[in-house]
């Protein structure tokens, strides 16, 4: 056990299901702030907040463990110094709370671009602000000193339909010297807009914060409530929530197939991906009646039922994929002129990528094991024999390879789920109780995390950490020392989306 676990697990322990939360003095938090330097400590999963506490979660060993704290004077110890990636975290809690991370790496505002009425919207001490119109944004940016330095601002108003993020990008010549990335243009107040709310009022909210990812932080939302108030939704609930997350994982990763190939060149790649990426679209929309299957997951099961002919059109649209699917793969392999242009490019340390928390395809790619379903696991997956495919290189090509090794995998997945669908109820009803959960859920880009306090059968507090909090550091990291030009190829074999992390 690493220091850093042994600290937690020494904590008293809360009432947080189904793994407890540990609570820390101000004293032992500041030395696991200290621990989190060794090399066998756990990755911080996520950071929020409270009106009076502060939250962290991390993986010990595939399985989750939380620790808190209290805040004094609106203050608390800094996990940034020995943690880099606590440190936007805590300029989101500051935002949104208030709280000042004591010793921080980095003080500058996070979703607060200058525009809001109020500070720390969610936070004890909450403020009015006078009006700010026409006046500068903080600042953003760090400073750049050397010779023969260029900037290049992007965003956040690209001309393409594509999600806010400002890159500023310091290059000598064509070489990228530094990526930095700014994000919180898409900031919604999700988190405000589901306390006060009954916890099937709020899954709305959840489902909404990534549209490319509903399903899963609608199942991971639905496991935190299900945890905290100790439901359990029906089988039939069960296998059909795995349908639609097994549908959305392959959707998603013909979706980053198809835009890997443009950004490549491939006009072809481009085109049979995203025919297949519509064809799977089209599946989840006559089986659920969404095309992104939005709203179907529920807290206490699901919100539909799977429609007379859906296991019929979701069969055939795996079908087609099945039949091409091997030659497009043999296609990316014998392009010379296609494998030049994605291999060797947006490459990451495997350490690097541990140490952040990394999940999904972007861990996977560098030879690294781990998927939720599996470890901390939820059901179904313990009976179905899941395997999780790796690849090694860490770059533009392993993490393509690694999206298409898992479409077969998730193909079989779920004709082994329509073929054996339960008979029964669709959901379970939700008492009007008070709890405290955790949930989880493996999205196509990685490992999604909920939670929730409940109290008089209303959502209290809530968190959500979509998996792209640890991608997009991980992004600056590969483009250091890239070239300008292969920027969005690099971006593009991430999947990233900046509304899962702009709450």
């Amino acid at each position: 056990m690493s220091a850093a676990a042994a600290i937690i697990r020494a904590g008293a322990a809360a009432d947080q299901h189904p793994w407890p939360r540990h609570v820390l003095s101000r004293e032992r938090w500041q030395a696991l702030a200290a621990a989190l330097n060794a090399a066998d400590a756990p990755p911080l999963q996520g950071l929020w907040a409270e009106a009076e506490r502060v939250h962290a979660l991390f993986l010990d060993a595939g399985s989750p463990l939380s620790a808190s704290i209290e805040v004094a004077g609106g203050t608390y110890p800094a996990l940034s110094p020995h943690c880099p990636a606590a440190s936007w975290f805590e300029r989101m809690i500051h935002d949104l709370f208030g709280h000042v991370a004591e010793g921080g790496r980095d003080p500058r505002p996070w979703l607060d671009h200058g525009a809001w009425s109020t500070a720390a919207p969610l936070g004890p001490r909450q403020a009015a602000l006078p009006p700010r119109v026409g006046a500068p944004e903080p600042p953003e940016f760090l400073q750049v000193e050397g010779e023969d330095l260029n900037q290049i601002g992007l965003g956040p108003v690209a001309g393409a339909i594509t999600e806010p993020a400002h890159l500023r990008l310091t290059a000598q010549g064509e070489t990228l010297v530094r990526l930095e990335v700014r994000l919180g243009y898409a900031h919604k107040g999700t988190l405000g807009l589901m306390r006060g709310t009954p916890p099937r009022v709020a899954a709305r909210f959840a489902a909404r914060l990534s549209g490319g990812s509903t399903v899963a932080h609608g199942l991971a939302y639905a496991h935190a409530i299900e945890a905290a108030l100790g439901v359990t939704p029906p089988p039939r609930a069960v296998a059909l929530r795995a349908v639609m997350a097994e549908l959305e994982r392959i959707r998603a990763h013909l979706d980053a197939a198809t835009a890997i190939a443009a950004e490549a060149g491939s006009a072809f790649l481009e085109a049979r991906f995203g025919w297949h990426r519509e064809a799977m679209l089209e599946a989840g929309g006559r089986a659920f009646g969404h095309r992104l299957m939005m709203d179907g997951v529920a807290p206490g099961g699901l919100a539909t039922d799977i429609a007379a002919d859906g296991a019929d059109a979701i069969r055939g649209a795996l079908g087609a994929l099945e039949r091409e699917l091997p030659e497009l793969a043999r296609i990316l392999e014998r392009s010379a002129s296609l494998g030049s242009r994605i291999g060797d490019i947006g490459r990451l340390a495997p350490e690097l990528v541990a140490r952040f928390g990394a999940s999904g395809p972007v861990r996977r790619a560098c030879g690294l094991g781990g998927d939720a379903r599996l470890a901390p696991g939820y059901p179904p997956y313990a009976t179905l024999g899941l395997d999780v495919p790796t690849r090694s290189g860490s770059d533009v090509a392993a993490r393509l390879r690694v999206r298409l090794d898992d479409v077969p995998e998730s193909t079989r997945l779920l004709r082994a789920l329509l073929a054996a669908l339960p008979d029964g109820t669709i959901a379970t009803a939700l008492p009007a109780a008070s709890g405290e959960g955790l949930g989880v859920a493996e999205a196509s880009r990685g490992t999604v995390w909920h939670w929730v306090r409940i109290e008089g059968g209303l959502v209290a507090g809530a968190f959500a950490r979509d998996p792209d909090w640890s991608h997009w550091p991980l992004l600056e990291a590969a483009m250091r020392n890239g070239l300008v030009a292969d920027l969005p190829l690099c971006a593009a074999s991430f999947g990233l989306t900046s509304s899962g992390v702009d709450l």
